[in-house]
């Protein structure tokens, strides 16, 4: 291999699906059983997932699915809603300022997007008092659209006959800070979705939040618990992470497979995929000595896709710069910390709008001198995890989003929500680790179900940079 930038975007792909060319997304999505629960004809589907999961990347494809089949579909961006609601204060008229401002911004994206945009739209939009579909179905009727290319003329006739259009909002939390204003205004705008979904049959709304996002949101407002019954929660496997990697690189080498028969390999078929382009064993130290290297990608990725992108790019880039035509034990090793700091940061600044001094917490959890004497560190019994936050809650209490004093087994439960504890059970020479359960997620209490609990690989590296050799002998690898 030739590690260029180039060859290691094609490799592996680009961190944001929205930087990724559309027609190659599409040629290795791996498809899994949520994207049919979002691409259907349901009237709300709400995707709901850790940042980097991939929520992005599977509306980009739905969308390019939808344009080919010739469904109408139009995708809403912060900057499209920036600027509505910002000075109401009451609830009922602010879902009112989101119904008449989705309405006029997918009247005003339809009609731009077949060039029939006038000076009068917006009242002419309003004589059928926010009847959009009404609206565009009656201009599209009434104007000629003779010179539309012939897909534009498909969708076109497609909407006349069906009335359906689709709506994505994407990214809506860009720029989200957790305060009560910005929980107020996405709870009105869910509250507005759900009613322009019964008020206009034949709009299919599709939107995306952060699960920290949603939480907030959903722990503030009783009235979105009607919209709960449309929440699709987004998770990876570690396996279809594996095929998803697999299905990558042999796309790359020109080779096609379908993500039924990826996902019906086992994990060591799947890893003869990656050999043409990283060593099949890593030799490392401790209980890394010499596993497989599908093992310990595995073992450091939080069940995210871009976690693998993110690992997989910066050994590409470390195997470049030494010369290397094939990434080795040596460039993994050389980027774990670069990596692991990453990782802690993108966790802070994810959950920092529910907990202000995450920071404090996730540093505090570093291993004691003593801990690391006992090798006892990173790996805790339920009392042991409650003893090591008891201690770092010494140096000041720690307080949820809205003002509430987090106890010991509330900060148990926040660590284990964010995915930076998982629970664990020894499997032999592996781990068994579970990862919480997103049917939980709005539990606030710490569930002891049998479990040891350990500090996430992913995050060691960046705990313990004063000696990152010791890290290697505190880890197993994972054993799926």
């Amino acid at each position: 291999m030739n590690f260029t930038e180039e060859n290691i975007a094609a490799l592996f792909g680009h961190e944001a699906a929205e930087d990724e060319d559309i027609e190659r997304l599409k040629s290795y999505y791996l498809k899994g059983a949520v994207y049919e629960q979002v691409a259907n004809e349901l009237p709300i589907r709400v995707l709901v997932g850790h940042k980097g999961i991939g929520k992005s990347a599977l509306f980009h494809v739905a969308m390019a699915e939808d344009a080919a089949e010739g469904r109408l579909s139009l995708l809403i961006k912060p900057d499209d809603i920036a600027g509505i609601g910002d000075a109401e204060t009451n609830f009922l008229k602010l879902i009112r300022e989101w119904k008449t401002g989705i309405t006029e911004i997918i009247a005003r994206k339809a009609l731009i997007s077949f060039g029939l945009l006038r000076a009068d739209w917006r009242g002419k939009l309003n004589e059928y008092g926010g009847k959009f579909i009404d609206f565009l179905q009656s201009t599209f009727k009434a104007d000629n659209y003779a010179n539309l290319s012939g897909a534009k003329r498909a969708v076109v006739d497609d909407f006349l006959k069906s009335g359906k259009i689709f709506v994505y909002l994407d990214d809506l939390d860009r720029g989200w800070q957790g305060n009560p204003q910005d929980v107020k205004k996405l709870s009105a705008l869910l509250n507005a979705v759900r009613d322009l979904a019964s008020e206009c049959k034949g709009v299919c709304f599709r939107i995306s939040l952060r699960s920290d996002v949603y939480y907030l949101v959903r722990t503030s407002d009783e009235s979105t618990d009607k919209i709960e019954g449309s929440v699709l929660w987004y998770a990876w496997t570690n396996h279809e992470i594996l095929a998803m990697l697999a299905k990558r690189i042999e796309h790359y080498h020109g080779r096609q497979h379908t993500t039924p028969e990826l996902v019906a390999m086992n994990q060591i078929q799947l890893a003869r995929f990656l050999s043409p382009v990283m060593e099949e064993v890593f030799h490392g130290r401790g209980n890394w000595k010499n596993i497989p290297t599908y093992r310990m990608l595995m073992s450091l990725v939080r069940k995210r896709p871009r976690d693998i992108v993110k690992l997989c790019t910066l050994a590409a880039r470390n195997a470049r710069a030494n010369d290397k035509n094939i990434i080795g034990t040596d460039n993994f090793n050389d980027v774990f910390e670069e990596y692991s700091q990453g990782r802690l940061q993108d966790t802070v600044n994810e959950y920092r709008s529910e907990l202000p001094d995450i920071e404090r917490l996730l540093l505090g959890m570093k291993p004691s001198r003593e801990e690391k004497k006992t090798a006892a560190g990173y790996v805790y019994t339920t009392e042991g995890l409650f003893s090591k936050i008891r201690n770092v809650q010494q140096s000041g209490a720690f307080k949820f989003h809205g003002g509430r004093t987090a106890d010991f087994k509330d900060l148990a439960a926040f660590l284990y929500k964010i995915n930076f504890i998982t629970a664990r059970k020894e499997v032999g020479e592996l781990i068994q680790r579970r990862f919480f359960e997103e049917s939980r997620y709005l539990s606030h209490k710490f569930v002891d179900f049998g479990f040891d609990w350990e500090v996430h690989p992913a995050y060691r590296w960046a705990l313990q940079p004063d000696n990152l050799s010791e890290v290697f002998d505190s880890l197993r690898a994972t054993a799926d």
